[in-house]
């Protein structure tokens, strides 16, 4: 989940940026520490315990920074007995969510945030985060210097506003390959500083004027809710399975049509489409961090026809397998987008 507090921090919890970092630390030092290209790693400091109610485990990594930006991997635990607290964003926040999901309420909407997902936030905007219906999420977060953000808006053709307009993007509405380059930035922080770049263009192109997949919380169908969040995450556990939408109603114990509309409504696409992301997703780590044939890459990430795997590999990547493994061995990040 991601923080307003400054640089990082998680939202369900009132915290002062100097309780996280500890000593002097501001983030507008955070922001200065580094020439650009530095890259951090390990955990920050524990938030031990805040307003009575006790400790709660948050780890927030820092993985790269540079003058006006910083990356962190952020892994909250709260959950649905957890209370959540308004609170202020005070820089540009651009996270994309790796796993888990939360409840994001803004100045500028209000949306279910499952992987894939982008959370924005305008410095200025009030927000609060929740898990109603789960327990934990991880996320990959960046946090812009105004100034810095809006050099970056400058360069996106198209594009002259830098304000965010809504408060997150669906997975449908960015590019199908986030998801894992997103991971790919977590395993090799050099690769932030390039992605960060690219991740504020594309959110720039599908994020301004547009509306993410929020809704009025008043009219939310709790109950058809819960199962969506408790079938998003058995997916997630299990991205090697593609199962129908018959197999998934089932397990949800709702019908065909009535989980279709829950599902695209709460996470803004398609059981179909959220599976494929996460089983290409999939696919692309094991090339990534192993030696299996494509063909046993193609299997194991559950597809049964090779040709279709490489097909929709290169539709999603703009490479065929076997050059995205020698891209990423190579470290050149030769992705999408």
């Amino acid at each position: 989940m991601i923080v307003a507090i400054d640089v990082f921090s998680c939202p369900v919890w009132p915290v002062h940026f100097r309780g996280i970092l500890g000593g002097d630390a501001t983030p507008r030092a955070l922001m200065r520490q580094g020439d650009k290209g530095r890259y951090h790693s390990g955990p920050e400091p524990h938030l031990g315990k805040i307003d009575g109610f006790g400790s709660m485990t948050l780890i927030a990594t820092t993985l790269a920074s540079g003058p006006g930006w910083t990356a962190s991997e952020v892994v909250c635990s709260a959950g649905p007995t957890d209370r959540s607290f308004e609170e202020q964003h005070t820089h540009v926040a651009v996270a994309v969510v790796l796993s888990g999901t939360f409840q994001y309420r803004s100045s500028r909407g209000t949306a279910m945030l499952v992987p894939g997902a982008v959370l924005l936030g305008n410095p200025g905007d009030g927000f609060e985060c929740s898990h109603q219906h789960s327990i934990g999420d991880r996320c990959l977060a960046f946090h812009f210097d105004p100034a810095f953000h809006e050099n970056l808006i400058a360069g996106v053709r198209n594009v002259t506003r830098s304000r965010f307009e809504c408060a997150s993007l669906a997975p449908r509405q960015t590019d199908p390959a986030l998801l894992a380059c997103a991971d790919h930035g977590v395993e090799a922080p050099q690769r932030l500083e390039e992605l960060a770049h690219e991740l504020v263009a594309c959110v720039a192109l599908a994020g301004t004027g547009h509306r993410g997949a929020s809704f009025r919380t008043g009219r939310m169908a709790r109950r058809g809710a819960a199962r969506v969040h408790d079938l998003v995450h058995w997916m997630e556990a299990s991205p090697q399975v593609s199962p129908s939408l018959t197999e998934l109603a089932q397990r949800a114990s709702l019908s065909p049509c009535h989980l279709l509309r829950e599902f695209k409504r709460i996470t803004g696409t398609t059981p179909y489409q959220f599976s494929l992301a996460l089983r290409m997703r999939q696919a692309a780590r094991l090339l990534r961090q192993g030696n299996s044939s494509v063909l046993d890459v193609a299997l194991d990430a559950g597809f049964n026809d090779a040709s279709d795997f490489n097909r929709r590999f290169r539709q999603m990547f703009g490479m065929t397998p076997s050059n995205y493994r020698r891209a990423s061995d190579a470290r050149t990040a030769a992705l999408p987008y």
